[in-house]
């Protein structure tokens, strides 16, 4: 299915973000709004180019849709063919998750004294349109599902961070830490700022 590439909706996003980070929030308010833009992309689906919402059947895929000059914040597009989950894992800074399509199933975690992981309430549903948030102040592991097995589904992750690079870890059954750094499954970023098209010369 064909999705008409409406960039300026995500250059949009990217710079009403900067512009939130400029002001030096504290985290709480800074997700609640972030949260707010973040919601008002993913409840458009005419922006994310077929190339990012791509699946592979290997693995979920992690495509890099900008990264602050600063590294202060990343826009990542996760792309869930049927049935893929990822390890249970942190996160080591804030983050939000918003729909775009599809749906995802996300189970926190939370670990005791002796560093045991526990269940953390029910697994969440979220559907197109909603926002979820991370932090380690509010909650970082967790594992996260494609809510369907027959279907494609694709959200939208921003992170407080160069996600690709932060040193983060899966959990083990024991709760132990295993280390990792993500990294990114494409090798180039979606061309958010040729305007020609979008404002062409008379």
């Amino acid at each position: 299915m064909a999705h008409t590439n409406n960039v300026a909706r995500l250059r949009g996003f990217i710079g009403a973000l900067a512009e939130l980070l400029d002001q030096q929030l504290e985290e709480p308010a800074l997700l609640d709004r972030g949260a707010q833009l973040l919601g008002e992309l993913v409840k458009h689906d005419d922006w994310l180019s077929d190339e990012f919402a791509h699946p592979s059947p290997e693995r979920y895929q992690q495509y890099v849709l900008h990264v602050d000059s600063a590294q202060r914040f990343s826009v990542v597009s996760f792309v869930w063919g049927p049935g893929q989950e990822t390890p249970v894992h942190d996160h080591r800074v804030w983050g939000l998750i918003g729909m775009l399509r599809g749906a995802e199933d996300a189970q926190g975690f939370r670990r005791d004294q002796s560093g045991a992981l526990h269940l953390e309430g029910p697994a969440q549903r979220l559907l197109p349109g909603q926002v979820e948030a991370v932090s380690p102040r509010i909650g970082d592991i967790h594992q996260v599902r494609n809510a369907f097995s027959d279907r494609t589904s694709v959200s939208i992750h921003v992170y407080g961070g160069n996600i690709g690079a932060v040193q983060r870890a899966v959990y083990l059954a024991d709760g132990s830490e295993k280390p990792f750094i993500s990294g990114y499954s494409n090798a180039h970023l979606p061309n958010i700022w040729d305007l020609s098209k979008e404002n062409p010369t008379p």
